[in-house]
């Protein structure tokens, strides 16, 4: 009976970090989407904590990833206060260690009035080992997808920036291994 509660408990959790955290009107991560629409025509400069620019131009099935040449890009939709976003984060920075000659991961943070200064404590706390986004311009890129509905949200592009997949909710590191092998060995 105990190993049956223990299993039963163990499917919940997964189920609970599994699925993503929905926009509700009260969140800021879905203010300010419909504010400033980036159109698809022009290029897009997101910002780091570390006032780095990472600059990216749309294009038919895509983006130009200008500072990332030759490097599957995956963006990562998030927010500090989601739970499944704080899950995903040390599966993201394994990848990004294993991958780092072939792969360029990006937080984008979908939240509001989050200094630079308290996200580099939250990429502290968490050792996240790639850049993070912070900024206006995080909910126009979001537009471009077409709002993003959950959090996390993850885009994967090829290295010359074709869409290749996506996940809503936190997807199993196995899973974007997978697909990350999947995109390397595309000939």
């Amino acid at each position: 009976m105990k190993t049956q509660i223990q299993i039963i408990v163990t499917i919940l959790m997964t189920l609970f970090f599994m699925s993503g955290c929905e926009n509700k009107e009260n969140q800021p991560v879905q203010q300010n989407q419909t504010k400033n629409k980036q159109t698809k025509s022009s290029d897009i400069k997101l910002t780091t904590t570390n006032e780095t620019l990472i600059n990216l131009t749309p294009i038919k099935d895509g983006f130009i990833f200008h500072d990332f040449k030759d490097k599957i890009v995956l963006i990562n939709f998030f927010a500090t206060w989601c739970p499944p976003c704080k899950y995903e984060i040390p599966h993201l920075a394994n990848l990004q260690k294993k991958y780092r000659d072939n792969l360029q991961i990006i937080g984008v943070l979908l939240e509001e009035n989050k200094t630079n200064s308290e996200l580099r404590e939250f990429i502290k706390e968490f050792e996240i080992n790639y850049p993070v986004t912070n900024g206006s311009a995080n909910f126009n890129f979001a537009n471009i997808f077409g709002g993003v509905q959950s959090i996390p949200t993850t885009f994967i592009f090829d290295k010359s920036g074709k869409y290749v997949t996506h996940y809503n909710g936190a997807a199993p590191e196995e899973m974007i291994d997978f697909d990350i092998q999947k995109v390397l060995n595309k000939k």
